[in-house]
C-alpha cells in the first residue's frame, strides 16, 4: 500500500490531545492546505496538524497531486476513486493517530475539493467515528449507497462559495440532503460571492466548529484578520 507524508505542525503546547488532518483538493499537495493549520493552531494549542500530499501525481497538474484522477469521461469516475484513494488515506489516518496515541474521537477531517470528498467517505466509514469533519466546497460522493454502508455520524460542517464555478454551490445541498437521507445531519455555511476557495467566514466557521467538536467550547476569536503572520 502506499504510505503517504506531508507537512506537519507540532502541537504548540508541546502535547498533542486532538488530531487535525487536511486534505488538499485536486492538483494541490498538503503545502497548499497546510496555512489553515499555521491560521487555527493557536487556538487549538493541544492540536497537531498534518497535511498529507495525495498519493498520485496529478494528470493535469504535474506539480501537483490527486486522490484519483479526474477526466468527466467516466460517470462513476469519482465513486471508483474515492474507493480505491480511501484504504490508503485510512492507512495513514491510523498511522497519524498512533504516532500521537489517539483514537478517532479525537481527530478531526478537514477537506476541500477533492480533498473533501476523501474526508466525507471515508471519515463516515471509519469504525470508530471522528470528532468532526469539515467540508470546503466539495460534496458527497455516492450519497445513495450511504445508508447501507454501517455508516457511523460525527458531526458536519460543510463550507461553500455561492460564485463557484468548479464545484458549483448545489453541491453543499445536495450532500446536505444525502446524509440527511442516510439519517445524518450537517450544518452549513454559504459563503457569499466566493469563488472556488475559503474565504475568511469559512475559515472562522471551520475554526469554530473544529474548537467546539474538540473542547466543548468556542474559541475568542479576534476582530482581525485569522490569516497566518497577520
Amino acid at each position: 500500500m502506499t504510505s503517504l507524508d506531508g507537512p506537519r505542525l507540532p502541537p504548540l503546547s508541546g502535547t498533542a490531545r486532538s488530531l487535525v488532518v487536511l486534505l488538499h483538493g485536486y492538483g494541490a499537495d498538503g503545502d497548499d492546505l497546510i496555512d489553515i493549520g499555521r491560521a487555527w493552531q493557536g487556538y487549538l494549542p493541544d492540536t497537531a496538524f498534518v497535511a498529507p500530499h495525495a498519493p498520485d501525481p496529478c494528470g493535469m497538474a504535474p506539480m501537483g497531486r490527486q486522490w484519483f484522477p479526474l477526466t468527466m469521461r467516466d460517470p462513476h469516475e469519482r465513486w471508483t476513486g474515492v474507493v480505491g484513494a480511501r484504504p490508503t488515506l485510512d492507512g495513514f489516518l491510523d498511522a497519524e493517530l498512533a504516532r500521537h496515541g489517539l483514537d478517532d474521537t479525537r481527530m478531526v477531517l478537514v477537506g476541500f475539493s477533492q480533498g473533501t470528498m476523501m474526508a466525507l467517505h471515508a471519515g463516515l466509514r471509519r469504525s470508530r467515528q471522528p470528532a468532526a469533519i469539515v467540508g470546503y466546497s466539495g460534496m458527497l460522493v455516492g450519497p445513495e449507497r450511504l445508508a447501507d454502508e454501517g455508516a457511523c455520524a460525527p458531526p458536519v460542517l460543510l463550507v461553500h462559495g455561492s460564485a463557484d464555478d468548479v464545484i458549483p454551490a448545489q453541491a453543499l445541498f445536495m450532500s446536505a440532503q444525502g446524509l440527511a437521507a442516510a439519517g445524518l445531519t450537517c450544518e452549513w455555511h454559504l459563503s457569499m460571492d466566493v469563488g472556488h476557495g475559503i474565504d475568511e467566514d469559512g475559515l472562522r466557521h471551520g475554526l469554530q466548529f473544529a474548537a467546539f467538536q474538540l473542547t466543548g467550547r468556542l474559541p475568542d476569536l479576534p476582530t482581525h484578520s485569522m490569516e497566518p503572520g497577520a
